[in-house]
C-alpha cells in the first residue's frame, strides 16, 4: 500500500491485516517453518513439541487446532493404541512458509539489530 492508496486497501478485511491475524501468535510460523524446513513437511505432535523449546502442551494442541481450521496442516489420526497423531502442511501452508523463511532468514542475518533493540549485546 501506497501513501495516498485507496481507504479499501485499509479496510479492517486487507491482506496485511489478514495476515498479521493469522501470525499474531509467534507459534504458527514457528511451527509452519520446523515442519518445513526441519521435519520434512509432516511430524507427530511429540517430534514438534520437542521440536519446539518454550512451547507448553496446552498451546502446541491449540495452535495446531488454529492452523488445522485456518486449513494451513492436515491433521492424520491413526489407529493405534494410544492413537498417534501426524500433522502436515497442506499447499496453503507451503505458501505461507516462503515469506516466513525470508523473515526468519533476515532476523539470523540481523541478530545485532535485534538485540540492539532490546538493548542486549553479544
Amino acid at each position: 500500500m501506497q501513501p495516498g492508496s485507496p481507504d479499501h486497501e485499509w479496510r479492517e478485511d486487507c491482506g496485511p491485516r489478514r495476515v498479521l491475524e493469522l501470525f499474531s501468535s509467534k507459534w504458527t510460523s514457528m511451527i509452519l517453518h520446523v515442519l518445513e524446513t526441519r521435519l520434512g513437511g509432516c511430524a507427530r505432535t511429540g517430534v514438534l513439541q520437542r521440536s519446539l523449546p518454550g512451547i507448553s502442551k496446552k498451546m502446541l494442541t491449540q495452535t495446531l487446532r488454529d492452523m488445522e481450521a485456518a486449513r494451513l496442516i492436515d491433521r492424520r489420526v491413526f489407529g493405534t493404541v494410544p492413537p498417534a497423531v501426524e500433522y502436515s502442511l497442506t499447499p496453503l501452508g507451503r505458501r505461507f512458509v516462503e515469506p516466513i523463511t525470508l523473515l526468519y532468514d533476515w532476523a539470523r542475518t540481523n541478530a545485532d539489530a535485534l538485540d540492539e533493540m532490546v538493548g542486549k549485546s553479544r
